[in-house]
């Protein structure tokens, strides 16, 4: 087992399992994973459920569920753990009002948006605004989801001047952002930024500043300048938590 956080509202595991995985449990969270490897198999709202590679696994807050093998062969996979206040948030800028959470009926199932979202946070970590990006996206996938919520919301006007605020904040720095400072510069939430921010310019504030990060610090090995040297002042000092490293996290 390897895992990361909870940083933010957001908890990284991935895992690989023989036989009986774990117990009934519960969590408080949202619990959003991808089978990697093999047939998971556990009890969740008394029916038996079964994921195999690639399928997506939603699990509510509270509810109860165990996990075991379904072959001889063990499971594995990588999972992200959402508070439901994150979720929440999420969904509200997404439909413009106070909109319930959403509930999947469907517990296992192939679902590419919800599995895109899920590598994006393995892929990204765990800094301010790539959590802000993944949680958006998971919360897209979770709306897509519920069937009842489909409907709710519509197309959002973009705040063209806040957007574009929150870009030349980002092009002025050279280290991580934090989530509350573009909302201060801003005057938007956080997940209503990410979504307009997308929408006005193609990609998340998080991969804007990232790639602004990388210009920067390519300029200075450009110059000769050292690379541990480049790396830090660029605040590249983490790695993603993937299948080759377990590194904690500088939050």
């Amino acid at each position: 087992m390897r895992s990361r956080g909870p940083v933010g509202g957001v908890e990284l595991l991935r895992a690989w399992f023989g036989g009986r995985g774990f117990a009934t449990h519960r969590h408080d969270t949202y619990a959003i994973g991808v089978t990697d490897i093999g047939v998971q198999t556990f009890d969740y709202r008394g029916s038996v459920e079964r994921s195999l590679c690639g399928q997506v696994t939603v699990l509510h807050p509270d509810e109860k569920h165990d996990g075991r093998a379904g072959t001889d062969k063990g499971f594995g996979y990588h999972i992200v753990y959402v508070a439901p206040e994150r979720i929440g948030a999420a969904v509200r800028a997404i439909t413009g009002r106070p909109t319930p959470l959403p509930f999947v009926r469907e517990p296992v199932a192939l679902n590419p948006a919800l599995a895109e979202a899920v590598a994006e946070a393995f892929s990204s970590g765990l800094e301010p605004l790539a959590r802000d990006a993944v949680i958006l996206r998971l919360a897209e996938g979770l709306l897509a989801a519920d069937s009842s919520l489909q409907t709710v919301g519509g197309p959002r006007r973009i705040d063209f001047v806040s957007v574009a605020r929150a870009r030349a904040f980002l092009d002025s720095r050279r280290s991580v952002v934090r989530s509350a400072e573009l909302e201060s510069v801003t005057g938007l939430t956080r997940y209503e930024l990410a979504r307009q921010f997308r929408a006005a310019y193609g990609t998340s504030p998080y991969r804007y500043s990232l790639l602004r990060r990388l210009d920067f610090a390519r300029d200075g090995l450009r110059r000769g300048e050292q690379l541990i040297n480049v790396a830090l002042a660029a605040d590249f000092a983490d790695q993603a938590l993937d299948g080759r490293a377990d590194t904690g996290t500088k939050q």
